[in-house]
């Protein structure tokens, strides 16, 4: 991991995954998820297939997470961290592409 401890990659995915399963999950079923993300070519995209692996995540007590789960932790912080930084749009942030991307990470910037 990223010399971060677990404890502080537990406290910053759960204060940055802002979603609950059920509305990560809801989300992924839509066009605008489906939408957004590179697919690398195979059909899925990297935010989307990291969707249904924090849902996953959020359903997993903390003692049975996997050396797997935390990577895809720190993981998931870092791209949310970085995706915030860069900005949204100056309007409509509701129906962006920026948006939708966040919400595949389990971030709603509008909560």
């Amino acid at each position: 991991m990223s010399g971060k401890s677990r404890e502080q990659v537990w406290d910053e995915f759960r204060d940055l995954v802002n979603m609950a399963p059920k509305e990560i999950e809801d989300f992924l079923d839509t066009e605008e998820s489906k939408s957004v993300g590179d697919t690398g070519g195979n059909g899925e995209s990297t935010g989307h297939k990291s969707g249904r692996r924090i849902v996953e995540i959020k359903r997993t007590k903390k003692d049975d997470l996997t050396d797997d789960q935390w990577d895809h932790m720190a993981k998931v912080v870092g791209y949310i961290k970085r995706h915030k930084a860069q900005g949204g749009p100056d309007n409509d942030v509701a129906h962006s592409d920026w948006r939708y991307s966040l919400m595949n990470w389990g971030h709603d910037p509008l909560k």
